[in-house]
């Protein structure tokens, strides 16, 4: 999940992770609504300005918003535990069949009797993934079934 903050930080002292501050609101001192960020074309400056009184203050910061990611993408690339009951990639459904030519069209992931080593579950679906470079290969990822424990 992303959180807006601010890129002033609260404690530059070396040795110490920095501490971002949180991005507030600003508000018209005048008739108390919303201030927006606008450009000062002229001196190229950030400005808040208020919509329905044109009030405008200097900003303080040039930061408007901060998009942090707090999770970063892994060797599975966002595959979730729940995978393996998917009801879009189960043996379940009955075939779509093409209206063009009336081949069928595959809707579920392989699967294998491969064994969870977390539950013992004798049933997971799996897939390939691109790892990390080109230069490496594709690795095969087991999703168990039973308890969503993703393993190779």
């Amino acid at each position: 999940m992303a959180t807006p903050q601010s890129t002033a930080s609260q404690d530059n002292a070396p040795g110490k992770s920095k501490k971002l501050e949180q991005i507030t609101f600003r508000f018209c001192s005048e008739c108390s609504n919303m201030l927006y960020p606008k450009e000062d074309e002229d001196a190229h400056k950030l400005q808040f300005t208020c919509r329905t009184c044109q009030y405008t203050e200097d900003a303080q910061t040039t930061c408007v918003f901060r998009n942090i990611l707090n999770t970063s993408a892994g060797e599975t690339a966002g595959v979730t535990q729940d995978v393996g009951s998917d009801p879009t990639v189960s043996d379940d459904l009955s075939p779509v069949v093409c209206l063009c030519c009336g081949i069928v069209i595959p809707c579920l992931l392989p699967r294998s009797n491969k064994a969870c080593p977390a539950c013992s579950h004798e049933e997971a679906v799996f897939f390939q993934s691109q790892q990390r470079s080109a230069e490496t290969g594709m690795k095969l990822f087991y999703v168990c079934c039973e308890c969503g424990h993703i393993f190779t």
